[in-house]
């Protein structure tokens, strides 16, 4: 198998080579989720957030209310998968040893906390339903605490990690906490999974969601030689039903593949432009990202500005199946304006015309979607390149 090849069949399954590949609406929203197995969520609101970012790039008619619905309609929840994120609500259980181990004081949590404060925000929320953190009056007038957090968000929080509490929905980007036996509907299995059987999840999600899949991107921000051992174990038990095969690519790890992908010819995706999240799940494996496609991103929000190489908050550029380019762009709500402060393409500047249209074209459908009506372009990393684009985006010119 060539490289190439990978390439295409890992972005197939992600759902980034076809317009509509999970259908339309809510229902492939839920779809979309339950295919990757989790969408990261992210604060940072520079373009729309990431968690909606990500759905938007594989559901065009994606409305960030779909998210927001999923979640009370308990089809969805948050917790941990390697960082922040939205989960399958089928998925529950194997959440429950990460849950376990905190409630054990085995997990590291980054605060001690008064076991009384713990007792009191389950009781306040027991009696008097969900709430958020500002709905507790702090008792600590002190800070430099972690993040200078109240101890009753800490409380909650720590609540929430050790499957107490859940995330019933959400005020902006404020979470509100009632108890889990309230939002966890009664028809979800919650009998916690062993060791093997985790490994087991992991290695089927990550083979569903790219196709292929190594040892270390299973345990990608997963401490402890026992799942490692216990991932090698699985996959061996698949290589042996060959349902899947190992791929050996000079210069990368040994690959596991699913026997099914490899089987059917992979198309070569439609020359189309994708901007996708930094959080994406195809480009959030940094060094897979560059073994695989020869990019190398980094976010650089939390470099300080001298450092900085592209620009605060870059999106990655996907042209069919070559990552071609990053964009620093930023939405100015209030005057429903589209900022491209810098456009970098770093491959196909000979050829223009092939990506021009599509990368005009999704940038103002990207524009709409983030509440912009006009795009303004700022700078491009070649002279040339900024003669020829400057005329699509003029300053404050209405594109559509």
């Amino acid at each position: 198998m060539t490289i190439k090849q990978l390439q295409r069949a890992t972005l197939q399954c992600q759902g980034l080579t076809k317009k509509y590949p999970f259908g339309k609406g809510k229902k492939a929203a839920l779809s979309v989720l339950e295919h990757l197995g989790y969408v990261q969520i992210d604060t940072l609101s520079v373009v729309e957030r990431a968690h909606h970012h990500t759905l938007w790039s594989r559901l065009p008619d994606y409305q960030t209310e779909y998210l927001d619905q999923l979640v009370e309609e308990r089809d969805v929840f948050e917790y941990w998968f390697h960082a922040a994120s939205y989960l399958p609500m089928k998925d529950f259980r194997y959440a429950l040893p990460q849950m376990r181990q905190f409630k054990r004081g085995e997990a590291r949590f980054y605060n001690t906390i008064d076991p009384k404060i713990l007792d009191y925000v389950h009781d306040k929320i027991r009696l008097d339903g969900p709430q958020k953190a500002r709905d507790f009056a702090s008792h600590n007038k002190k800070s430099g605490s972690w993040w200078d957090w109240k101890p009753t968000k800490i409380a909650l929080e720590r609540l929430f990690m050790q499957g107490d509490l859940m995330v019933c929905g959400r005020e902006g980007m404020e979470k509100i906490y009632d108890l889990t036996e309230r939002v966890l509907p009664g028809t979800v299995n919650t009998t916690e999974p062993g060791s093997l059987e985790f490994a087991e999840y992991l290695v089927k999600t990550y083979l569903r969601a790219y196709g292929i899949t190594t040892i270390k991107q299973i345990t990608h921000l997963r401490t402890g030689k026992a799942l490692r051992k216990n991932a090698e174990q699985v996959l061996q038990t698949m290589l042996e039903a060959q349902t899947v095969q190992q791929v050996k690519i000079d210069g990368m790890p040994t690959i596991f593949a699913l026997s099914d992908l490899l089987e059917n010819s992979i198309k070569k995706p439609s020359p189309s432009i994708r901007l996708l999240s930094p959080f994406d799940n195809s480009v959030i494996h940094r060094e897979r990202l560059e073994q695989l496609f020869g990019f190398d991103f980094r976010l650089e929000c939390y470099t300080p500005k001298p450092k900085r190489q592209y620009g605060y908050f870059c999106l990655p550029i996907l042209f069919g199946d070559e990552f071609i380019g990053r964009i620093d762009c930023k939405a100015h709500r209030k005057n429903n304006q589209f900022e491209i402060i810098h456009l970098h393409i770093e491959k196909r500047q000979g050829d223009i015309e092939v990506w021009l249209k599509p990368l005009v074209k999704t940038i103002q459908q990207f524009a709409i979607f983030n509440g912009c009506q006009s795009i303004r372009l700022s700078q491009v990393n070649s002279p040339k390149l900024l003669g020829i684009l400057k005329p699509f985006f003029a300053e404050n010119e209405m594109m559509f």
